[in-house]
């Protein structure tokens, strides 16, 4: 088993994150990190659990300990829900002490020498953890996307062998993703608010690293474009978006790209049996209906028209956010990083 930790754990992420690690078949979770008022307290005392799964009480005595590398020596590995501008140096500080870094924060994700990683699309870029070694670094960092470019990347992943220039997209995001506190009640309900800090932006270039090509030490940008923009909707979980692409194939061409889907790589604990599921109904997908899919992890795919045109839904804090991460894990670990 490889002993794991949290960064950020009571947050909503970081409580994605202990649910998922909780009974983790290869991973260890034995230290949980929060901030200095949490600190040397039981978990289950500082945690205010607002997951619709049952609080895992096999960690409920757990000490919260200081987001310090120093109070984390015995960890191999730890997983990052901190916010981006805490996250910048601490995470370079446990990486330097020799720990690896799972990072959900977008601090990060477009350093040259840090791979941005979805383990279905580009598993080979993880060979820039060799780069950041090769510089002196005893620890690495890998990141995972934002969680609305994961699912795009995951529902353009099966048509990446057409060739396309374009790529557009318009987002529903829920509300999940602004964490507990992010949007007001007043502000999201009977509304659509049109804008999210940062989201476009992220979508547009975090999309081409990630399925650009590693050549060498460094990534080469996928030569397509990207516009997207990007909407709160009044949802809980699960991102939806509208995506159009320049293909200049059949309809019917694209759907058996989707039903014949292999990706990268197989047999990772948290990876669903299905990572992009077509559905044929006219109506779907729907968050309340398909974001579950997979145990959250699976993204679905469904109104494919001439255009080139379709819809995709994920689960934006599990396969959008920890999950995303912890797959990341697997994969490192799989690959024998650690």
């Amino acid at each position: 088993m490889i002993n794991v930790g949290v960064l950020g754990a009571t947050g909503a992420v970081g409580q994605r994150f202990v649910e998922l690690l909780a009974d983790h078949p290869w991973f260890n979770l034995t230290t949980l990190a929060a901030s200095e008022r949490s600190a040397n307290k039981p978990y289950e005392k500082v945690v205010n659990w607002r997951l619709d799964t049952p609080f895992p009480e096999k960690i409920a005595k757990l000490k919260v300990t200081p987001t310090s590398p120093k109070g984390m020596k015995d960890v191999d590995l730890v997983f990052s829900a901190l916010p981006a501008e805490i996250a910048t140096d601490v995470e370079s500080e446990f990486a330097d002490a020799g720990i690896a870094v799972c990072s959900n924060a977008s601090s990060h994700r477009m350093e040259p020498d840090i791979p941005l990683v979805v383990p279905e699309v580009n598993p080979d870029h993880l060979g820039l953890i060799d780069v950041q070694r090769d510089k002196g670094r005893d620890g690495f960092i890998v990141t995972n996307p934002n969680c609305s470019t994961i699912v795009m990347v995951m529902a353009l992943a099966p048509l990446s062998k057409f060739r396309f220039t374009d790529v557009r997209v318009a987002t529903m995001q829920a509300i999940s993703g602004a964490g507990f506190a992010g949007v007001a009640a007043m502000a999201i309900y009977d509304n659509v608010i049109p804008y999210i800090g940062k989201e476009e932006e992220k979508m547009e270039t975090e999309t081409l690293k990630i399925m650009g090509a590693l050549k060498g030490k460094k990534v080469i940008n996928a030569p397509f474009s990207v516009s997207a923009s990007c909407h709160r909707v009044p949802v809980i979980d699960g991102h939806t978006m509208a995506i159009w692409v320049d293909i200049n194939k059949p309809v019917d061409e694209l759907k058996k790209a989707y039903t014949t889907y292999k990706p990268l790589i197989k047999g990772l604990p948290t990876q669903p049996e299905k990572s992009v599921l077509y559905l044929e109904e006219n109506d779907r997908p729907q968050p309340r209906l398909d974001r579950m899919r997979g145990k959250g992890m699976t993204v679905s795919v469904g109104r494919l028209r001439e255009g080139v045109r379709f819809v995709a839904m994920g689960h934006n804090t599990i396969r959008g956010a920890a999950g995303a991460s912890v797959l990341n894990a697997e994969l490192i670990s799989k690959k024998k990083y650690l």
